[in-house]
């Protein structure tokens, strides 16, 4: 306890003057069915960050402390009002138990991969009533003189989790800790557990009150900086929009609701207009078998394909307005797309291809 104690001091002191647009912030927590862990940083300054001096700690299951186990350094640069996404490292597909892998759908959307190992670094490994923290120091020091907080989400020595209602997350409900002894002895609604919690536009800065975060009277309600959306959603036909079934007709063939993780609205910027600076363009399907499709290319120019080892493997002239077609069959892995506007802007997405 006095370690933790030296760390809330160490702390208080450092963020004291910290400013909206000021400083990066978690803009997206995802809490998915099985191993669909991501988080979102939202960069609102007209800097490129570093990330490599952040890092980000989970608190698990109502812990007060934190040890380098529990802690990952972040990867790579963030640019001017954009977002970077965190996906937990579980790709191989045939992986089983604990090593299940994450969903194509949500590995296309990743920055960068974290922990793959849980016993080198268990940090990526939330289940919606865990505190995760992101400070800026080192993860292999995370309670030393030179962090500092930069935002939390949740809360530092809680846990939510209700055996008897078979709950393990926060609620929508005052006093929204689901413990019995908190008096969460009615289904009140879980809104961190199997749910994507997005940062609302309003907030321009983390929470960084060391003394709130850490003290005893402050009360953690989920929805006053988030919407909360749940991490799965029925697939429809995209052309008639009915609910496409599985075999047996009755039970709706599921997807992940993830169509925010890559973007973000703020107040300081929209992350959504400097990521993808080449407006109405559409990748489908992806993860695709070989073929994709890029729609509203009125504004491209040509479009750049890399591998995962950085080298070009396709480049195409846009010759008309309408959809382009690649092919990249017989190519299973994972792809960097570049789309190039007629007036040099840049967009970027991540392609799965799978044979």
């Amino acid at each position: 306890m006095k370690r933790n104690l030296l760390f809330v001091a160490l702390l208080t002191g450092a963020t004291s003057f910290a400013q909206d647009c000021s400083e990066i912030f978690i803009s997206e927590y995802v809490e998915g069915v099985g191993n669909n862990k991501a988080l979102e940083i939202y960069n609102p300054t007209n800097n490129t960050v570093d990330l490599s001096q952040y890092f980000v700690a989970r608190y698990s299951n109502g812990a007060t402390t934190i040890t380098p186990a529990n802690c990952i350094q972040l990867t790579g640069t963030l640019a001017p009002y954009s977002v970077h996404v965190g996906v937990l490292d579980k790709t191989d597909p045939n992986g089983t138990g604990q090593d299940i892998p994450v969903w194509t759908e949500l590995q296309a959307l990743a920055d960068a991969f974290y922990c793959p190992d849980y016993n080198t670094s268990n940090t990526w490994y939330w289940n919606g009533n865990d505190c995760i923290m992101l400070a800026k120091g080192s993860a292999s020091n995370p309670t030393g003189a030179g962090t500092v907080l930069v935002d939390f989400f949740g809360k530092v020595g809680q846990d939510p989790k209700n055996a008897t209602l078979n709950t393990n997350g926060w609620s929508s409900v005052s006093p929204y800790n689901m413990t019995a002894a908190e008096g969460g002895n009615t289904l009140d609604r879980v809104v961190t557990e199997d749910h994507s919690m997005i940062r609302k536009s309003s907030v321009m800065i983390g929470k960084n009150s060391v003394t709130e975060i850490f003290g005893p009277s402050y009360v953690f309600d989920p929805l006053l900086q988030y919407d909360s959306v749940p991490a799965l959603i029925a697939k429809t036909d995209p052309v008639t929009g009915d609910t496409i079934f599985q075999s047996d007709g009755v039970t709706p063939q599921w997807e992940g609701n993830w169509s925010t993780l890559g973007n973000h609205q703020c107040a300081c910027g929209n992350a959504s207009v400097e990521k993808n600076s080449v407006e109405n363009i559409t990748f489908y399907p992806n993860p695709t078998k070989g073929t994709f499709y890029i729609s509203g290319t009125s504004n491209v120019a040509e479009v750049v394909v890399f591998n995962g080892l950085g080298q070009e493997v396709k480049n195409m002239k846009n010759n008309n307005a309408g959809v382009m077609i690649i092919n990249l069959e017989g190519r299973s892995g994972v792809y960097l797309v570049k789309v190039v506007g007629v007036d040099g802007k840049v967009s970027t997405k991540r392609l799965i291809v799978q044979n």
